[in-house]
């Protein structure tokens, strides 16, 4: 039954805490466009995409007129590319990205989703290329989005890629050196990847979903840092509960987009994730919500603590709202995305060591962190290591979107723009791990993988 203060309620989070639709992402596969022809391949993808997904932008901009509710980002993930290109060499795999780059322009979406490799294992010939071509790929074009799975609980750590993976990131910094190495910003280093995510770089079209679906991620980190002033010096126990509360009524929301899109579209409705993603503004910060909760600044200990609680009362909020919920699903924390983080980070008080310990307990990982441009390319994938380690023993997905900004060095800052922010740059240790990084082969699986 509708209740008056409850519709009255979703108002104001919308005008006055900026509650919104982060993303509306069609997933499209392409693995029916596999062709041995460079050049039929590139015509068959780009027919693909810009045909299944010609009315997703001025779809949005009619849901959000009808619904009054802002829907920030339209966004397209493809199938893995390295799974499509098969055995191209690097120089074919640049022109499937420049062909997805066509498609997005065509369509006006802002993003698209899945020049990836999905390498937990090992590397086919053709994930090898790709992965050699993503510097260039990245450097080429402006909304295409790459990511690289290197490790799973099942599989273990695939050390060989994440030792690559440190100087093809070093070189993705300087070839958009003149942009503030901005493409890395647009690449993400994964373990255990979900394949249904909606959210930007590290979305791609799971080979388990079907041809094409609708996928919906919602944030709201203002709606909740405000939900948690008003319930005041309560106990735990009571602000678990606030939150469970702000983030059903938030999901509900997703939800009611990804039914009328899916409807509207005529394409099946996939998930809601119903991670709280942050953005520079003013009042739009997870780690605001965390000094809401007592901290007096994100970084303090206490801070994963809060963490803890804030993303696992999200998601038991979240997953009563939707029988479908997917994605990452939980609290991210993006240093430039986020303006609490970013003066945090200013402050002195959040550092690279906790925010790692943070990750053990949130969504993803390591997000939009700037560092030195001099970093050296075995301390990039011993970072990376680290990050991914943790979710495999974890049973959890992590990520790491590093940007070592070429020419900068700590105490330096450097702008973004839009949603990616700005951040100061970070201090890493830079003993090195060198000998490590060049064992190469695989890091075993843990013990607890060994389930069936």
């Amino acid at each position: 039954m509708l209740n008056t203060a409850d519709i009255l309620e979703t108002i104001n989070m919308i005008r006055e805490e900026k509650l919104d639709i982060r993303t509306i992402t069609m997933g499209i596969s392409l693995l029916d466009c596999t062709c041995d022809d460079i050049g039929r391949l590139c015509d068959k993808i780009y027919d693909k995409i810009t045909q299944t997904a010609k009315n997703l932008v001025s779809c949005a901009h009619e849901i959000e007129k009808f619904y009054g509710v802002p829907i920030i980002n339209k966004r397209v993930s493809v199938t893995p590319i390295s799974m499509v290109g098969g055995a191209a060499g690097p120089d074919e795999y640049i022109k499937i990205a420049t062909t997805l780059e066509k498609a997005a322009d065509t369509l006006g979406i802002n993003f698209i989703g899945g020049f990836s490799a999905l390498v937990q294992k090992g590397m086919t010939v053709g994930a090898r290329n790709m992965i050699s071509a993503i510097p260039d790929a990245l450097a080429e074009t402006h909304r295409v989005c790459s990511s690289v799975n290197v490790a799973s609980t099942k599989a273990g750590i695939n050390m060989d890629a994440v030792a690559e993976l440190g100087s093809i990131i070093k070189r993705t910094a300087y070839l958009t050196r003149d942009e503030n190495s901005i493409g890395c910003a647009k690449l993400v280093v994964f373990a255990n990847v979900p394949e249904d995510n909606p959210f930007m770089a590290g979305a791609f079209h799971g080979i388990g979903e079907p041809d094409s679906v609708i996928n919906v991620g919602v944030s709201g980190p203002g709606v909740v840092a405000c939900a948690v002033k008003r319930a005041g010096d309560c106990d735990f126990s009571t602000l678990a509960d606030v939150i469970k509360k702000t983030a059903f009524k938030i999901t509900r929301v997703g939800q009611l987009v990804a039914y009328e899109a899916s409807r509207r579209l005529g394409i099946p409705y996939g998930i809601v994730d119903l991670s709280l993603a942050p953005t520079p503004a003013a009042g739009d910060s997870v780690a605001h919500i965390l000094e809401e909760m007592g901290l007096e600044s994100c970084g303090a200990h206490g801070t994963t603590a809060a963490l803890a609680l804030l993303n696992d009362a999200v998601k038991k909020g979240g997953v009563m709202a939707s029988s479908h919920v997917g994605g990452l699903s939980g609290a991210f924390i993006p240093v430039s995305e986020d303006a609490g983080m970013i003066a945090a980070v200013e402050r002195g008080t959040l550092t690279i060591e906790k925010l790692e310990a943070m990750t053990a307990v949130c969504s993803v990982g390591l997000d939009m962190i700037v560092v030195p441009g001099d970093t050296p390319d075995a301390v990039i994938s011993a970072l990376i290591a680290d990050e991914i380690s943790i979710g495999v023993v974890n049973n959890k997905t992590t990520a790491v979107r590093v940007i070592p900004a070429y020419g900068k060095t700590v105490g330096d800052s450097v702008e973004f723009g839009g949603l990616l922010g700005h951040s100061p740059v970070m201090k890493l240790n830079t003993a090195s791990p060198e000998r490590f990084i060049s064992r190469m082969g695989r890091i075993p699986a843990p013990i607890h993988s060994l389930k069936n």
